[in-house]
């Protein structure tokens, strides 16, 4: 049972909570000097976590029900949109993304594992049964790799129809791989297992063929994002599916609204590199360009890409 000192301990905070978003509602969010804009989310957060406690007591189901009014109100303001500007994106993605993304770092480590388990599944059975490659490559692909020829070679005749094309292909297929966690997650692992089981499957059959170094100079470029957005967009999925699955402290739509909300930030990176990842893979990937050109190109773009989402923001965090 909740005690009187508790709740007189952080009466105070409701009470200027539910005064700076009476200010919000009555002036807009732009009324708030930045100290209260701050103060806004802290105590939005803290309030969150007073109504859990509150609704595990029983007995006090009036508290409960004035702190979640409290709360829902807030969270439309604390996760409201902003005007979008260059200055605001460049922070976003210098910054805030990188932040984002580390503290989703355990949905990154998920969608990654599950990845990596269905390419080594994918690889194994190819192994055992050679015939299990066919279904993804097709006989007459299998019959070409036995002469030495890759299937990517005719993207060389249809490069800006088929830049295009792989944009719209990859943005889909991140998409529907970060869509998927609507439906509890589940469309979001199949898809994460069905194109680890692929790629798997493909290495293996390439090396049977003794084609792994064209496949992998293929990959090299265009992999070293194309790959980490997958499975950036698994992570956003999985993180819509838990706040479906496990909303915690607040209620089911607020927790949807969160994971909904913090799932579409993390997407949102992997538009650009898909892009550049595209152009690639119709530009340079298939080419005969030199194989060393193609695994510095990559070697570049995913040390590039490493550093940006372990180092981006860490010095705005340390300055404050």
């Amino acid at each position: 049972m909740l005690s009187n000192l508790w709740i007189d301990s952080r009466k105070h905070n409701w009470n200027r909570l539910d005064a700076l978003v009476h200010q919000v509602e009555s002036n807009g969010v732009k009324s708030l000097p930045p100290a209260d804009l701050r103060d806004l989310g802290l105590l939005y957060r803290q309030a969150a976590a007073d109504l859990s406690a509150v609704r595990a007591d029983h007995s006090s189901q009036a508290l409960a029900q004035y702190l979640n009014r409290l709360v829902s109100r807030a969270h439309n303001y604390v996760y409201s949109g902003r005007r979008i500007s260059f200055a605001s994106l460049w922070q976003f993605f210098a910054h805030g993304y990188p932040r984002l993304l580390r503290r989703m770092s355990g949905y990154l480590l998920a969608a990654t594992l599950i990845s990596v388990a269905a390419g080594l599944l994918g690889a194994l059975i190819v192994m055992l049964r050679p015939d299990f490659g066919v279904m993804f490559l097709g006989a007459k692909t299998v019959a070409n790799l036995d002469q030495h020829k890759m299937w990517t070679d005719s993207v060389l005749s249809i490069k800006p129809q088929a830049a295009s094309g792989i944009m719209t292909n990859n943005i889909t297929v991140c998409f529907l791989t970060f869509a998927g966690g609507i439906t509890a997650g589940l469309f979001t692992l199949y898809s994460l297992f069905n194109n680890g089981l692929m790629l798997g499957a493909i290495a293996v059959v390439c090396r049977q063929h003794h084609m792994a170094l064209s496949l992998w100079s293929f990959v090299a470029a265009h992999g070293a994002l194309e790959i980490p957005s997958i499975m950036i967009s698994g992570a956003a999925g999985l993180r819509l599916a838990a706040g479906i699955l496990f909303p915690g402290m607040l209620n089911r739509r607020a927790a949807l609204a969160l994971a909904g909300l913090e799932a579409v930030q993390l997407v949102s990176a992997t538009i650009p590199l898909l892009i550049v990842a595209g152009t690639l893979e119709a530009f340079l990937s298939p080419t005969h360009a030199p194989i060393a050109l193609k695994f510095a190109v990559g070697a570049v773009l995913l040390t590039a890409l490493t550093l940006w989402l372990t180092e981006g923001g860490r010095r705005t965090v340390s300055s404050k």
